[in-house]
């Protein structure tokens, strides 16, 4: 069972940056696929950004591109999301979300663990 939680939410006026962090439980999270999504009020679950086992592969979705940059530190159970240049749409709750499989590298899978999540609210 591994359990995630999110950390790095608040609030920020639009051009502003965050950086969310995300710490992994258990001695195998060096094998899980790793990604971020976002749930705003009234719309659906969205795909922000996932990353391979090692690091070396991302995905962004492409709102995000450019702007966000997704990163891990299997040493320390840790994955980020470092966003820039926010604007007010990304204001959402953000969680990170796990699964062992390879096709979780994007954002079509149905990733099986899941963080509780952290708020972001950017303001015009």
């Amino acid at each position: 069972q591994l359990q995630l939680v999110e950390s790095g939410g608040g609030s920020v006026q639009a051009g502003g940056s965050l950086t969310l962090s995300c710490v992994g439980s258990g001695y195998t999270y060096s094998s899980y696929f790793m990604g971020w999504f976002r749930q705003a009020p009234g719309k659906e679950r969205e795909g922000v950004a996932s990353i391979s086992t090692g690091g070396v592969r991302t995905t962004y979705a492409d709102s995000v591109k450019g702007r966000f940059t997704i990163s891990r530190d299997n040493a320390k159970n840790m994955l980020y999301l470092q966003m820039n240049s926010l604007k007010p749409e990304d204001t959402a709750m953000y969680y990170c979300a796990a699964d062992l499989r390879r096709a979780c590298l994007g954002f079509t899978c149905a990733y099986k663990y899941w963080g509780q999540g952290t708020q972001v609210t950017v303001s015009s």
